[in-house]
């Protein structure tokens, strides 16, 4: 088969929708928000906005982020690639590839590995020293990192991201391709494509909703096949036959097959020719439908016949004049239209009796639109005229290309008349006005549609001159009656050559089971629908409390049904494990404190592909059971002396000045006052300290980086009392919920004072968290 349309559009055009993984969302302390602004680091992934930069996570802890993952343009573009925590010990390749799932090699790759830096669209990353390092490597710098730009685009080099889910990746070289360590993977999205919100989902080497028409059965029960009718009432699969060559069978005449398996119900082989003698017959064209059940057919030469299934013999006449050439539904009933070349006629079918006829130029090919009562005639080289079937009258034409006029047929949903003409399609509305051609390398001999789903199921048959460069190959293809797109991947027909007859095709209400003849190898080809899952009901991320109740919905359609099972993922997407007996739409399951951050997928499965959904995010986190203004883990113990100063306090500014506190703090700092002798949670979440002194022992904050130790205080000066304060005992505070002192940053209270009114200023809401292990 060598076809090529000039009309073809993949499905799926356009709803490519890549993944963005949702990171962890975590309250931030007026402390942490200051380590954010002042150093930019994380200790989780962010959430992406569209068009936002994004960061993937390599199996060792790689980082690989890119400037802009969504809304690229289509035409191309550079972007901006860093990476750090790479193995300086292997080179590797940063490029934009065919995304082909975990543990594979991504390919293809637009521009290749760039060894040269002479393409853009790829860099090669070599340990510092190596060989290549110059102008056709970048060395790694310290810790494993490299920052370069490559750039992108929709389509090219093999790679079309309309078609397949394309990343920016990296992966090891040449020289250790096998080796998957440092693989990373950040999908994009182009302008238009969206940003990955689980429409369609991922798909595995297919598109999500890619149809394809896959053979399910072979009949060879009906000699050799020449013609096909699915009975519109009965759907018994009728099949006008010859016999197979080099055989001694008498296998020609007239089929009903049973069209789940083949099974031949009834074979009909006489039928009478001139003066009315029975004989076998080779039947050559299904004319139309009888009403609930049977046919009306064409036996050479001039014979026209019907039956049924389970009669014995056909009945038939045989008319006068030229060979018949064309056959097809009649105006009235009980007729049918007769083309003897030039001589069109309705006939009755019961004694072949002629109720109206009109001469054209020629004609060899025969279709009729019984919805809107035309017929339309048409020879090779010559005219296509639209007749009337009530008054048998032209009532337009056009002329037709040359070339060989295989077949003239109408699509019953909107009347346009397809002709198949040497190596093309050529398509007209009802008014013979041309609207556009579909080309192919094979001949256009056969066209079917299914008004259901407003599709043509067209046949092309290889010429079988293998000489020529012919491959003996057809194929079968579907369009959109409305657009001529294809909305199926073409099927090729093996061995279905022209050299012994000319293929022909039948399709089911609905599209979802074709028939193809091949005379050559005496078969017909039953060809079923797949579609691989396309995702219809995405999951969405959750969050929960330990204990709490989680369940994460799936749903997807697909020819046949897809399967599903679950997927989690607890280090950012990089690796993936199925989870046990999790194959159901929903998953179910009981939320743990270690599972905050994990990402969760459905896979589902079907014979036509592999489609996963985007991952979503579980956020877990501990109740919260503080009311505001409170810190974590409480104050000072009995008998603890405050000082004045110190404490950054949750929001009232100045200290508690010499007091002594009565007993257990219960998490209550009025002012933020130190807690000389007690129990501190040795960080803070916010507030300033003013003037009423300071603390002894620890310098500008609140304890040493050792996370909480306070000195006893000195005489403090003038506090929020404005009293003057004895000396402490010695106290020791401890770390309940990872806090950590000011010392081990490096902020002094001064600079936090500082931030904190910055972020104020920008809009930040400074606040006190104070949680408690659940009772």
């Amino acid at each position: 088969m060598r076809h090529n349309t000039t009309s073809r559009i993949r499905p799926g055009s356009g709803l490519f929708r890549p993944g963005v993984p949702h990171g962890r969302r975590r309250s931030a302390s007026l402390l942490t928000a200051g380590a954010l602004v002042l150093a930019s680091v994380t200790a989780g992934s962010v959430a992406q906005a569209a068009g936002s930069p994004r960061t993937g996570l390599g199996e060792d802890g790689q980082k690989l982020t890119v400037s802009a993952s969504t809304g690229l343009d289509p035409a191309g573009e550079t972007i901006r690639v860093t990476g750090e925590g790479y193995d300086t010990t292997k080179g590797i390749y940063v490029a934009f590839c065919k995304d082909n799932g975990d543990g594979r090699i991504p390919s293809p790759c637009l521009g290749g590995a760039d060894m040269t830096s002479g393409t853009g669209s790829s860099k090669w990353i070599v340990p510092k020293g190596d060989t290549y390092e110059g102008e056709m490597a970048t060395a790694y710098g310290d810790g494993g990192t490299f920052d370069i730009s490559i750039g992108v685009a929709l389509k090219g080099d093999g790679l079309d991201c309309t078609q397949v889910t394309c990343s920016v990746v990296t992966r090891v070289d040449h020289r250790a391709s096998g080796d998957r360590s440092q693989d990373v993977r950040i999908p994009l999205a182009f302008a238009g494509q969206g940003t990955g919100g689980g429409d369609g989902g991922i798909g595995e080497g297919v598109p999500p909703g890619t149809v394809d028409y896959r053979q399910s059965a072979e009949f060879t029960s009906a000699g050799k096949p020449l013609d096909l009718l699915l009975h519109p009432d009965s759907g018994k699969l009728y099949v006008g036959a010859d016999t197979v060559p080099d055989t001694t069978a008498n296998e020609q005449g007239l089929y009903a097959l049973d069209p789940a398996d083949g099974t031949v119900r009834s074979h009909i082989s006489q039928a009478p020719g001139a003066g009315g003698a029975m004989a076998a017959r080779r039947v050559t064209q299904i004319a139309a439908p009888l009403a609930g059940d049977g046919v009306v057919f064409h036996y050479p030469l001039r014979g026209i016949g019907t039956a049924q299934d389970g009669d014995e013999s056909a009945r038939g006449v045989w008319l006068s004049g030229a060979t018949v050439t064309a056959t097809g539904p009649g105006h009235g009933p009980g007729t049918v239209l007769v083309q003897q070349g030039a001589l069109l006629s309705e006939i009755e079918t019961a004694t072949g009796t002629p109720t109206k006829t009109l001469t054209l130029g020629g004609g060899t090919r025969l279709g009729v639109d019984t919805a809107r009562g035309a017929a339309w005639s048409g020879y090779a080289n010559g005219q296509l005229s639209r007749i009337d079937t009530e008054t048998l009258e032209v009532t337009a034409t056009a002329q037709l290309p040359s070339g060989n006029l295989w077949f003239i047929k109408t699509d019953p949903a909107g009347g346009n008349v397809w002709a198949g003409i040497g190596n093309a399609v050529h398509i007209y509305d009802k008014d013979a006005n041309p609207l556009t051609v579909i080309e192919g390398e094979d001949r256009a001999v056969a066209v079917a549609f299914d008004t259901a789903t407003g599709r043509a199921f067209q046949v092309w048959q290889d010429n079988g001159h293998t000489g020529g460069g012919d491959d003996n190959n057809g194929a079968l293809t579907v369009y959109d009656t409305t657009t001529f797109e294809e909305t199926a991947e073409p099927t090729v027909l093996p061995g279905n050559h022209g050299q012994s007859g000319q293929a022909s095709v039948a399709v089911a209400p609905g599209g979802a089971t074709a028939y193809v003849t091949s005379p050559a190898e005496s078969k017909i080809t039953k060809f079923d629908r797949r579609m691989s899952p396309r995702v219809t009901e995405p999951p969405v991320d959750r969050s929960a409390e330990p204990g709490d109740t989680v369940a994460f919905t799936a749903v997807a359609e697909g020819e046949p049904e897809p399967s599903v099972r679950w997927q989690v993922s607890p280090d950012g997407a990089q690796t993936w494990n199925t989870i046990d007996n999790a194959t159901a739409t929903t998953y179910t399951f009981t939320a743990r404190t270690t599972q905050d951050g994990y990402q969760y997928r459905a896979e589902f499965t079907n014979a036509a592909g592999t489609t996963r959904t985007v991952p979503v995010t579980l956020t877990v986190t501990e109740k919260d059971t503080s009311s505001g203004g409170t810190t974590t883990g409480g104050g000072a113990t009995d008998g603890g002396t405050t000082t004045g100063g110190g404490d950054a306090g949750g929001g009232a500014t100045g200290g508690d000045a010499g007091g002594q506190d009565p007993g257990p703090d219960d998490g209550e700092t009025n002012g933020g006052g130190t807690d000389a002798g007690g129990t501190d949670s040795g960080g803070t979440d916010g507030g300033t300290a003013t003037a009423g002194g300071s603390e002894a022992a620890g310098g500008a904050g609140e304890t040493s980086g050792t996370g909480g130790t306070d000195t006893g205080g000195t005489t403090g000066t003038t506090g929020e009392t404005a009293t003057t304060g004895t000396s402490g005992t010695t106290g020791t505070g401890t770390v309940v919920n990872g806090g950590g002192s000011l010392a081990s940053t490096g902020v002094t209270a001064l600079a936090l004072t500082a931030l904190a009114a910055l972020l104020i200023a920008s809009g930040w809401l400074v606040h006190r968290r104070s949680s408690r292990p659940a009772p």
